[in-house]
């Protein structure tokens, strides 16, 4: 460390030539909202001065802008359907360096095991993988996950160095309680310095007063401008999120102006890989904020200084001697399209490709109990009657594309002898939650609206939070053919018509990743959504990423456990009618 100092310092004083020195460029001063042209020379992985330097190599940056590298306030990589190596690769290419990371899905499928394999698949990747602590696994207790995380499973982790602090807390009602052992989890947190994210969805500003009271720093549940001011004027930091659901930005910047932009950063909480390739990441937060008439400068302090300053990153975010060479090359500020990345002071993707990678890695080291994960008990045609009563209207869920908020509908079925009989005229189709993990036999039934099938039936063992398998249909052949299905792959998403199998995605990996190359995934997924034709036509939401959210009971208004309906405003489970 000494020797390093050292030579950084000589250095900087151009006493020894520094390791690389990026010419002709434009830095993005994300401390003055200002462009400096000047060079930027780097010892040993570092930045070590902007100025007029000379180094053993040089980088001609042609005019391009100079970025610092960019932040992921808050991401489940599971999401991505791809394993870590391969996600953390993807997200390189779109400017991504360095990200906060929350492993609760894994971990509600295999508890700490499902923990450390995230951590041990992200120790020598080139993006700086940080971490914060699944804080409520499972989600809620009027659900069944496969394994429950206590504060004394997620003390002994906070020894690892790259664990920043507790996740999401979203288990509200357990704070506003002081339920003893949400309150145990929130004071380790606290005795190791560590700090706490939140998950405010829904809640008033007595709501957020309580978290600011428990310490909870952060909230990317904001849906409203409105939201978003409440939560800044009491001290939190507010992450715009734009996933494959969730899509926030726009809503949320007309909160922001330059006299607070520094309490907002950039998260995509959620996202599958076909956004991930298409859109990108939080290049895309970038690109759709600027659009939405943010300073380019703003936009870019946001993504980086501001998320690293969040986290105390304190060596992260900025294009600043003694700051990490984590560089970004783009030509144009307002397309915002990723030129080179240099990471530590390395190029890795020169022209938007990847260097240097092994891009159709397939071996991995997987503990069997991420591999075998999938235990439901065999269903029938009985254990799908939903019996409700014609004369009295149903509680419905009423899906709203590209959000995570459901509405909670009240409408009168078709029925059969006191049996509910799915309506494709009405777009009331059913909703089925299967418990996976422990054969347990739990099941929930509900009715859904918004999903537009004609016929058939889709079925997930991507389930947020706890992943069961989820499915949704318009008969229940299709519904008990896609269940087994998945059963047989040990999770994954598939497509049934007329009790066929048209189309699937195993993974592998807790019924959440796969272990495949990216490019295997990616044309997995572009069968099913081809396949989605023939069962529906959805063109302005992704129906496998809505359903995976309709059993995630913190999220208003309405969802499906395996226990049941779920009344999210009243918190408690409900009957159909």
């Amino acid at each position: 460390m000494k020797r390093k100092l050292e030579n950084s310092i000589k250095a900087a004083a151009k006493k020894i030539p520094a390791d690389l020195v990026i010419k002709n460029g434009k830095i993005i001063d994300v401390f003055n909202l200002e462009i400096i042209e000047a060079d930027v020379a780097i010892k040993d992985g570092v930045i070590i001065g902007i100025g007029d330097y000379e180094g053993l190599e040089t980088h001609d940056a042609n005019g391009a802008f100079i970025c610092p590298g960019l932040i992921d306030g808050h991401v489940h990589m599971e999401s991505s359907m791809i394993h870590p190596y391969h996600f953390t690769n993807t997200i390189l290419t779109h400017g991504v360096t360095t990200i906060i990371t929350d492993p609760h899905e894994i971990a509600n499928v295999s508890g700490t095991a499902g923990v450390q394999f995230m951590l041990d698949a992200t120790e020598n990747v080139t993006v700086d993988v940080f971490f914060m602590l699944p804080s409520c696994v499972p989600a809620t207790p009027f659900e069944h996950n496969g394994a429950t995380l206590n504060a004394k499973d997620l003390s002994p982790l906070y020894q690892q160095k790259r664990v920043l602090g507790l996740a999401e807390v979203m288990d509200f009602p357990s704070v506003r309680d002081t339920n003893n052992e949400m309150l145990q989890k929130l004071t380790d947190a606290l005795l190791h310095q560590k700090q706490i994210d939140g998950h405010g969805a829904g809640l008033s500003q007595d709501g957020i007063n309580i978290y600011r009271a428990a310490q909870i720093k952060t909230d990317h549940e904001c849906v409203t401008a409105k939201e978003a001011i409440e939560r800044t004027q009491r001290g939190m930091y507010v992450m715009m999120r734009e996933g494959s659901v969730a899509k926030d930005i726009k809503a949320l910047l007309p909160a922001v102006n330059e006299r607070n932009a520094r309490r907002f950063l950039f998260c995509t909480d959620d996202k599958h890989l076909d956004d991930l390739v298409t859109e990108g990441s939080i290049d895309h937060n970038i690109r759709l904020a600027i659009e939405e008439g943010l300073n380019p400068l703003l936009a870019i302090q946001i993504a980086t200084l501001n998320a690293a300053e969040c986290f105390s990153l304190h060596d992260k975010g900025a294009v600043a001697p003694g700051f990490c060479a984590d560089l970004v090359l783009v030509d144009n500020l307002e397309k915002f399209k990723i030129n080179n990345v240099f990471k530590n002071g390395k190029l890795v993707v020169n022209q938007g490709k990847l260097l240097d990678a092994e891009t159709d890695r397939t071996y991995f080291d997987i503990p069997l109990e991420l591999t075998e994960t999938v235990f439901a008990k065999a269903l029938s045609k009985e254990d799908l009657m939903l019996k409700v009563d014609a004369t009295k209207a149903c509680n419905i869920i009423e899906i709203i594309p590209n959000s995570l908020v459901t509405n909670h509908l009240k409408e009168k079925v078709d029925t059969n002898n006191g049996v509910f009989i799915p309506s494709i005229g009405n777009d009331q189709l059913k909703l089925v939650v299967a418990e996976r993990h422990k054969e347990r036999g739990k099941i929930g039934l509900g009715i859904v609206k918004g999903f537009q099938l004609k016929q058939g039936a889709i079925a997930s063992t991507v389930a947020h939070d706890s992943h069961n398998i989820v499915a949704v249909g318009t008969n229940d052949e299709d519904l008990l053919v896609a269940i087994q299905t998945l059963h047989s792959v040990q999770g994954g998403l598939v497509i049934v018509s007329q009790q066929n199998v048209v189309a699937t995605l195993p993974l592998s990996i807790g019924g959440l990743m796969s272990d495949q190359p990216l490019e295997v995934v990616l044309n997995s997924i572009h069968e099913l959504h081809e396949a989605l034709t023939i069962v529906g036509n959805h063109t302005n939401f992704n129906p496998f990423v809505t359903l995976s959210f309709l059993s995630l009971p913190v999220i208003p208004s309405l969802k499906l456990t395996d226990s049941g309906l779920f009344d999210v405003n009243l918190f408690q489970k409900i009957a159909i009618q």
